[in-house]
């Protein structure tokens, strides 16, 4: 009986754990890419008429979408928690992607000098200092 009620705990801290665990990495996640689009000069905007406010409600949350007004292209990030928009042109668009992108390569090369340094020092270490002839 003991170990049935054990078993539950295990499995509900586990469980609540890895929720803790995803919403922080998708807050994580937004929390980037709000900082970006600011970066690339998106605006940030408070639905303040009726009309925004439907538009607003319809948009998926944390999500970049492209949109069409009179013939001009435009990019909105629905920010739900903080209840604002960040909204851009092509150009902040295209600025953003940039950003979005050598910040990955950023984040891949760091990844790949940390591999390359473990992978050097666990390497050398089980063989002993390499000699040269």
């Amino acid at each position: 009986m003991k170990t049935k009620f054990t078993a539950t705990i295990l499995t509900f801290a586990f469980a609540v754990s890895a929720g803790v665990f995803v919403t922080g990495c998708a807050e994580m996640e937004a929390t980037n890419t709000k900082s970006l689009l600011s970066a690339a000069g998106f605006q940030v905007r408070t639905p303040e008429t009726t009309r925004q406010k439907e538009i607003y409600a319809a948009l998926p949350p944390y999500k970049v979408e492209r949109g069409t007004m009179n013939g001009k292209t435009f990019y909105v990030f629905k920010d739900e928690k903080a209840g604002v928009a960040y909204v851009g042109r092509e150009l902040e668009y295209q600025r953003y992607r940039q950003l979005a992108i050598q910040q990955q390569i950023a984040q891949d090369y760091y990844m790949a000098a940390t591999m390359n340094n473990a992978w050097a020092r666990g390497w050398y270490g089980a063989w002993g200092p390499v000699i040269i002839r």
